[in-house]
């Protein structure tokens, strides 16, 4: 089984093909169902085959499909300071990406 980790969105990631994965919110994906390739990928391996990128593996490169940005759960932001009448309640949902890793391809030499 092939695996790799690569940079996605100033992140590193363990993937293997099929794998679904939430990322940072990407900046330009295409639509729903578009493929995206991403580049930088700092380790493959393939069985006993290990291959490390100093910095990065040259040649390879993972094809994922984009299924689309959603928000996260709402995380609750309340500061309260007693004795002064100081209550402030926020809420922030954080967006993501989410994507499934179709194809691993190792650096060709």
């Amino acid at each position: 089984m092939s695996y790799a980790v690569v940079k996605i969105g100033g992140k590193q990631y363990l993937v293997s093909p099929g794998m679904k994965l939430k990322t940072e919110k990407l900046k330009n994906p295409s639509e729903e169902g578009g493929v995206l390739k991403f580049d930088e990928v700092l380790l493959y391996a393939d069985g006993e085959k290990i291959e490390v990128g100093r910095p990065r593996v040259s040649g390879a490169a993972i094809k994922a499909e984009f299924l689309g940005t959603k928000k996260d759960k709402k995380i609750i932001v309340f500061h309260y300071h007693s004795k002064t009448r100081l209550r402030k309640k926020r809420g922030h949902r954080q967006p993501y990406s989410e994507i499934i890793i179709k194809d691993i391809n190792p650096a060709s030499k």
